[in-house]
């Protein structure tokens, strides 16, 4: 008998959830403005924390509803800028909810609105422009295709600190290819965002310092523009140095290492700086130990690869840094049984990310051992290295094949180790698998 009350209870709840949602919505249509100001603020109220909620509106169509309110001049501030921070929230809730906004036109809408005047509407605006921005699903190409957005928006970072922190933001998440870093350098990203990276905010120092990254890698020209910027009086580079010092936040340090990687390996910072040698590296190395947390290891050792890949000397320091070899086996054993992790959250996502770990080690170790014979013997000496490798070649994961292949493939120029280990392991058994089952 429970089984048949359940179904119509079911639905009788479900109607009344819509209901409340159809309340909501039909008040954004009521004559009076001031109702329609409630109506609002009830609904901000409503769905925060609650994608159920989210999900509800966007189905009965309020997002067309407040967009139409958000863009008339004619409607007051208040209302105006309640109507962005209610976007901004739906927009904080599943990926479905950001395709529906982006389909609805909210980008263009809230572009628009950083037009007006008012720093108060103009920092919803660009709240809720970072939210739908920042998310996977939305097109980063949106932002580039009024010529005019680049130019306002830059003029807006001078306004506050949340503009500042907002912009930056949006900058870095959305400079994705040579042609955004062209468009963006030519908008005198450097100028304008150079002097943030000595903000009282360490928010807005942050989304600087993640915007020099993204506009840096593998760019020649911005890379020796920024070895000539004076922040300050202080040349850029020796604030990015200040920024990997011990005592500032792991991810602080990680993306101004990476900054510095990237300006070295553009040619504009030489690899026998002290900058580089004495303060990047080591900090890469840092990043790589097991108190790290997994992302942290994983881009640690990634950008080392990248750092020392073309250079041997590089790779013989790193080699004998902090027992660096030894310290990356160890990104095979995580998270082990008697792993110290307490958090289950944590656990169970280090548990689906373990692999992108082992990826991270193989091409380093394919980066350390890519011209010194001393540094493979060292590498495939390591405690059970070779078996690791057929074990990788063989995994779910193409990124991982991929990197155990880029590893084999570094070691294999040593005659020695062919001779020896790679023939005692029969390595060639997974990598004929690989190659019989690659995509023709």
């Amino acid at each position: 008998m429970a089984c048949l009350l359940e179904a119509p209870l079911r639905i009788s709840v479900l109607s009344e959830v819509t209901a409340t949602s159809r309340h909501y919505v039909d008040r954004l249509f009521d004559p009076d403005p001031q109702k329609v100001l409630q109506g609002v603020i009830d609904m901000k109220n409503a769905v925060i924390g609650n994608n159920k909620q989210k999900a509800n509106l966007i189905v009965l169509g309020a997002v067309p509803r407040l967009l139409y309110l958000l863009q008339q001049s004619s409607s007051n501030l208040e209302l105006r800028t309640e109507c962005a921070v209610v976007l901004g929230s739906l927009a904080m809730g599943t990926e479905n909810n950001i395709k529906s906004l982006v389909d609805c036109h909210i980008i263009p809408a809230l572009l628009q609105g950083l037009l007006c005047p008012d720093l108060t509407f103009i920092e919803a605006c660009l709240r809720c422009l970072r939210t739908v921005f920042i998310s996977p699903v939305t097109p980063v190409q949106l932002l580039y295709t009024d010529p005019t957005v680049i130019p306002h928006l830059m003029s807006l970072l001078s306004r506050s600190q949340r503009t500042q922190e907002y912009i930056t933001q949006v900058f870095s998440h959305c400079c994705k290819t040579p042609e955004h870093q062209t468009v963006l350098y030519n908008h005198g990203a450097i100028q304008n965002i150079a002097p943030l990276l000595i903000s009282p905010s360490y928010k807005v120092r942050m989304q600087a310092l993640k915007c020099f990254s993204v506009l840096a890698y593998e760019n020649t020209q911005v890379s020796m523009t920024l070895v000539n910027v004076l922040v300050d009086g202080e040349q850029l580079s020796q604030v990015f140095v200040r920024m990997m010092q011990r005592d500032r936040p792991i991810e602080m340090q990680l993306t101004a290492a990476k900054c510095l990687t990237y300006m070295c390996r553009a040619g504009a910072i030489r690899t026998d700086d002290n900058c580089i040698v004495l303060k990047t590296l080591p900090c890469l190395v840092r990043m790589c130990s097991k108190e790290r947390l997994l992302e942290e290891r994983v881009e640690g050792a990634e950008t080392l690869a990248y750092l020392m890949e073309p250079d041997v000397e590089l790779q013989r320091i790193a080699s004998v840094t902090d027992h660096l070899v030894a310290m990356l086996a160890d990104y095979f054993k995580y998270p082990s049984s008697v792993s110290a992790i307490t958090d289950i959250k944590r656990l169970d996502h280090d548990l689906k990310h373990a692999h992108e770990l082992r990826q991270a080690a193989f091409k380093l170790y394919a980066s350390l051992g890519a011209n010194d014979e001393d540094i493979r013997k060292k590498i495939t000496e390591t405690e059970n290295m070779m078996d690791r490798i057929v074990s990788g070649l063989s995994e779910s994961s193409i990124k991982v094949r991929l990197a155990a292949v880029r590893c084999l493939h570094s070691l294999s120029r040593s005659v020695q180790q062919l001779r020896t280990s790679f023939h005692d392991h029969a390595v060639w058994k997974p990598l004929m698998k690989l190659l019989q089952n690659a995509p023709g």
